[in-house]
């Protein structure tokens, strides 16, 4: 069994992939501002509390909990987005910000973190969107969230070139449209071809296994437009 981190996990994917991995037996510290959805659960196998992945001093808690309890971490999923759907010429530099502090910073901050505990065999999954990719159709209103997306894709890459001598991997997931709440707020009223426990279930396998396939790469996990 594997000790899982898993960002963004109060809704949506990530609390499906959260209750998938637990009910597997693996460990999972499941993280997000909200930590009620997931403490409700009272699943064994679950670990959660408060993170804002903004905070420094709640990044601590993460570092100090997987030294008391884990020592190592087998696969990291940064799962966590901030949605800004509003035209280019109306959003201020500080939404710019707020969407790339979690988008962008918090992903680098937590996988800075993160990677010191992990070993030969480890994963690091990130979740971006096709919106993030070059060359894929692009919809207006998403151009902080859009953008923030392509720049993880980029991170991943020159993370695995960086890292490909420790044995750890690191791919990204660019995800299409799945029936969640974020959709909702980007799309409202459109019906997704995929529900987030499909979702969950493919990524959850992926980072369990991909990283003997894949190093350094983005899969287009989209069945639909958007």
């Amino acid at each position: 069994m594997k000790n899982i981190i898993i960002t963004g996990a109060s809704r949506g994917i990530g609390y499906e992939m959260a209750k998938l991995f637990a009910d597997e037996g693996h460990q999972v510290l499941a993280l997000s501002r909200n930590d009620k959805p997931i403490a409700a659960l009272n699943n064994k196998n679950i670990h959660t509390f408060s993170c804002d992945l903004c905070n420094s001093s709640d990044l601590v808690k993460v570092t100090d909990y997987i030294i008391n309890t884990w020592k190592t971490v087998d696969v990291l999923i940064n799962n966590a987005g901030k949605l800004l759907n509003k035209p280019f010429a109306e959003i201020s530099t500080q939404e710019f910000e707020e969407v790339y502090k979690v988008n962008v910073f918090g992903v680098a901050e937590i996988t800075r973190l993160v990677l010191p505990f992990m070993i030969n065999g480890s994963h690091v999954v990130t979740v971006s969107s096709m919106g993030g990719v070059q060359g894929s159709m692009k919809f207006p209103g998403l151009a902080a969230y859009s953008s923030s997306k392509g720049a993880v894709i980029t991170l991943s890459e020159l993370l695995a070139e960086e890292y490909k001598e420790s044995g750890i991997a690191f791919n990204v997931l660019a995800l299409g449209a799945v029936q969640t709440e974020m959709l909702e707020e980007a799309f409202p009223g459109y019906q997704a071809p995929l529900t987030a426990i499909e979702m969950a279930t493919y990524i959850k396998d992926f980072s369990l296994t991909a990283n003997k396939f894949y190093n350094g790469k983005v899969l287009q996990v989209s069945s639909s437009t958007p």
